[in-house]
C-alpha cells in the first residue's frame, strides 16, 4: 500500500474525528449491552463535546423498563426502536429551539456479547435516526449482527466500530450515493 493511501484510509478514529467538529451535527448515543463502545470511539477521537449531547447505558432491566416501557426482548429491533424514538425525541424536547440549525441524531444499540460461559450466541441491533438537513423530518437505519469473534472484548469493539461507521455513513456517504 502506498503511503499516499495510508494517509488517506479512514479509521475508525478518523471518522469520529471528522464528525466531531462538524458544527451541525449533533446527538445522543443510547448503549445498552455491550457497552457505550461507539461513544467511546467519538469520545477518544477528542473534540466530542461538539457532537455528544449526551450518553446513556441503561444496562439494567429494571431501570431499562423505567425508560423504555417493558419488552418481551432486550435485544430487539423492537427495543432498539424504542429507544430511538424516546431519545430523539427527549433531544428534540430539550434543544430544538435553541439549536435549530443542527442536524439531530440519535445512535442506539441493543447487543448481546459472548457470555463468560456458554455459546457464543452473540448479536445485536444497531440504528441511527437522524435528520438529513437542518429542521428536516428524521431518517433511521437499522441493523441487524452477528458476531462471530470468539471474545466477549472482540465483540464489543466489533460494536464500536460498526456504530461509528453508522453514523459516518449516515451523514456523508448519503451525499453521494443513492438509494435503490
Amino acid at each position: 500500500m502506498s503511503e499516499a493511501t495510508q494517509n488517506n484510509l479512514l479509521t475508525t478514529n478518523r471518522k469520529a474525528l471528522t464528525v466531531n467538529p462538524d458544527p451541525l451535527v449533533y446527538g445522543t448515543f443510547a448503549e445498552i449491552g455491550a457497552g457505550q463502545e461507539t461513544a467511546r470511539n467519538f469520545f477518544q477521537a477528542g473534540g466530542a463535546a461538539g457532537t455528544i449531547a449526551k450518553t446513556i447505558s441503561a444496562y439494567d432491566m429494571t431501570f431499562s423498563d423505567q425508560i423504555y416501557g417493558k419488552s418481551k426482548r432486550y435485544v430487539s429491533r423492537e427495543r432498539l426502536l424504542t429507544m430511538l424514538e424516546t431519545e430523539y425525541q427527549l433531544l428534540l424536547q430539550r434543544l430544538g429551539e435553541s439549536e435549530k440549525e443542527r442536524q439531530f441524531f440519535t445512535f442506539g444499540n441493543t447487543v448481546k456479547t459472548k457470555p463468560y460461559r456458554g455459546p457464543n450466541d452473540a448479536h445485536g441491533w444497531l440504528g441511527i435516526r437522524f435528520q438529513p438537513k437542518p429542521n428536516d423530518e428524521p431518517s433511521s437505519i437499522v441493523l441487524h449482527t452477528r458476531m462471530w469473534d470468539d471474545d466477549s472484548l472482540d465483540q464489543q469493539h466489533a460494536i464500536g466500530i460498526l456504530g461509528t461507521n453508522l453514523i459516518y455513513g449516515a451523514f456523508y456517504f448519503r451525499k453521494t450515493r443513492k438509494a435503490s
